[in-house]
């Protein structure tokens, strides 16, 4: 493989971003979805409160449905894997048509849960999907740097949620350290200057989750 472009970088990182916000909001949402089974009705409220979305929901039925599968809510699930599955069609040469297929397959699951009645079963398998969607990814893409690209956006996904939610500072830490070595190979363009900071801020005695959000969305 060549040279990366601009755009295709891009799209690499973008899908690295999109499939991972996917993959943790799905887990959060599987949580809330039982609490909302087992009678919490406004618990829906502080999920929206604790990923930093707007409640635009009147109702925990109206949060279980267009949270999950309206695709004119720009916070939906379904809404962020299609961003995931238009990167994926264009990079198609870049990842490889049976890398490419583990999304497809997690729309094909979404749209059958849109429409069950125990829609868990089917998000479930969107999750099993991304996790081989990134296996195979690292094991069949041919270049290296479009790997760490992909990983790099997975990874600043992984850290931004994990932030949100306020998660241990051995997590954040163990995340950021993971993170630095991809962004450096990735050559993607990013601010080293910010990229050591997000590492200070995490080994700080008390964390400020606010500016390590601010400064973990500035490194690409």
């Amino acid at each position: 493989m060549g040279i990366i472009s601009v755009e295709k970088a891009d799209r690499l990182y973008w899908l690295g971003r999109y499939s991972e916000r996917v993959y943790g909001i799905l887990r959060l949402y599987a949580k809330s979805y039982d609490e909302l089974i087992d009678g919490f009705g406004d618990s829906y409220i502080d999920f929206c409160n604790s990923i930093d979305i707007p409640n635009i929901y009147e109702s925990k039925e109206d949060f279980e449905y267009n949270y999950a599968f309206n695709t004119d809510n720009p916070d939906s699930i379904f809404s962020n894997l299609y961003r995931a599955y238009d990167n994926a069609i264009e990079l198609r040469d870049e990842i490889g048509s049976e890398v490419l297929s583990y999304i497809q397959l997690c729309i094909y699951e979404m749209k059958k849960a849109r429409i069950s009645t125990a829609p868990l079963i089917e998000m479930q398998n969107v999750i099993d999907y991304l996790l081989a969607f990134w296996g195979l990814a690292d094991d069949s893409m041919p270049s290296e740097q479009a790997r760490n690209m992909i990983k790099a956006g997975k990874r600043i996904e992984k850290i931004d949620l994990w932030a949100r939610l306020g998660k241990p500072q051995p997590e954040l830490r163990r995340e950021v350290n993971r993170l630095m070595p991809r962004v450096e190979k990735s050559g993607l363009d990013y601010n080293k200057e910010n990229l050591a900071y997000l590492k200070e801020l995490v080994n700080q005695p008390e964390l400020d989750y606010y500016k390590i959000v601010e400064i973990v969305e500035s490194i690409i």
